[in-house]
């Protein structure tokens, strides 16, 4: 029997429905909507950078224009809907999920007892306890609360004082939790004050937890690899992945298809068995643009975005600036299903302005009245995001 082929231009729609880009970024974008919103796309990355918002912010905003930080911060701080822990990265996570982390407890409590040997300064196992009882007698700690009379560094991001480094510990390996954040600042404190009770007294067996990690994986993916649905989460290994693909297709729960890549290249995947025709049921994106965050769920595997799209796209924080070839944090602009090209812009609020250094159209896009006026009214509705009123264009602005 011949394999099936989802040709690339409903792969592309597909994977944006699935990530909640290829309908209108209508909605309240606060409370159960937003809640809606993140358990679609799966987890928020959490970046501190905020050249015009921060990623989780902006992630958020892309999906919903309505969306403000407040909302966000609500749900994690007061209805306590959402925990904050890692995933690839540090990420803000539906609190239904939690059970399935406690498998991840587990397993980076021996992966980092043996790197973190390697990378801080001996003295932090040994302040566990005392963290514990600060917190416990105490209440909610910052780093700075904790280790007063242990010598801190000015510098080096990883150059943690021993209670620091304790209080990280406690956290990645369960014991305690994000409370909230003050000026992007951590608050921790005892899990069983943070992780409602439903959520945090279950655990799953390591079957039902790998059987959840590709099952979530797929359903937000639409179609992937073994390797696609491991690093999902990273909760499981890709053998787990690979096992579970195997199982899963011999019981028919799922289907081997081709996806056509944007040069036309076919990628073996596995997806749900109707995947060709719900592919073909859903509606063409709106034509709007958006302005992505370079840590969006849709380009976060940058080689599936390269695969999918044809854009290629490389993040330039820790480039030397005489090297970049674009930006410092340069933003994927979105049209549709297409991906059109990047732009460099920064919110200068002191200013009231959102500045715009460059823009760098992909190959074959023209920058006609029509798409410079949705380019403009994108970027007018990210200054108000960003709390400026206007926006101004560089000087030798479209770049070629």
């Amino acid at each position: 029997m011949t394999q099936k082929t989802l040709s690339n231009p409903l792969a592309r729609r597909l994977f944006l429905h699935r990530h909640a880009l290829g309908e209108a970024p209508t909605g309240t974008g606060k409370g159960a909507d937003l809640v809606r919103v993140i358990e679609q796309i799966g987890f928020v990355q959490v970046d501190s950078i905020r050249t015009v918002a921060r990623a989780h912010d902006l992630i958020l905003y892309s999906r919903r224009h309505n969306y403000r930080p407040p909302a966000l911060k609500r749900l994690l701080e007061k209805d306590r809907a959402m925990f904050e822990h890692w995933t690839h990265d540090a990420s803000i996570i539906p609190a239904q999920y939690f059970p399935h982390w406690q498998h991840r407890f587990d397993r980076d409590a021996e992966k980092l007892r043996k790197g973190w040997k390697r990378w801080f300064r001996d003295g932090y196992e040994e302040q566990f306890e005392t963290v514990l009882t600060h917190i416990r007698e105490g209440g909610p700690v910052t780093c700075s609360d904790v280790g007063q009379d242990e010598p801190r560094s000015k510098g080096g991001w990883w150059d943690w004082h021993p209670s620091k480094t304790a209080l990280e510990w406690l956290w990645r390996t369960g014991q305690l939790s994000i409370s909230g954040r003050n000026n992007f600042q951590k608050i921790y404190d005892l899990t069983e004050r943070v992780i409602p009770d439903t959520h945090r007294t279950k655990v799953p067996t390591q079957a039902e937890h790998i059987d959840w990690a590709c099952t979530s994986a797929l359903e937000r993916l639409g179609f992937a690899t073994p390797n696609e649905l491991a690093a999902f989460w990273a909760a499981i290994s890709i053998a787990d992945a690979r096992n579970w693909c195997m199982r899963a297709l011999r019981e028919g729960r799922i289907t081997q298809v081709d996806i056509e890549g944007a040069d036309g290249t076919l990628r073996p995947s596995y997806a749900w068995p109707n995947v060709i025709e719900a592919a073909q049921d859903l509606p063409p994106a709106p034509a709007r643009i958006r302005i992505l965050s370079p840590f969006d769920p849709a380009l976060r595997d940058r080689a599936r975005a390269e695969r999918l799209f044809g854009f290629f796209y490389r993040i330039e924080v820790f480039v030397p600036q005489a090297k970049r070839q674009y930006g410092y944090y340069v933003f994927p602009v979105l049209e549709g299903e297409k991906i059109i090209g990047r732009i460099d812009a920064k919110a200068f609020r002191d200013e009231n302005c959102l500045r715009v250094q460059g823009f760098w159209p992909e190959a074959g896009v023209t920058i006609g009245k029509g798409r410079m006026a949705r380019l403009e009214g994108a970027l007018q509705r990210l200054a108000q995001f960003a709390d400026c009123d206007n926006v101004a264009w560089n000087d030798g602005w479209l770049r070629c």
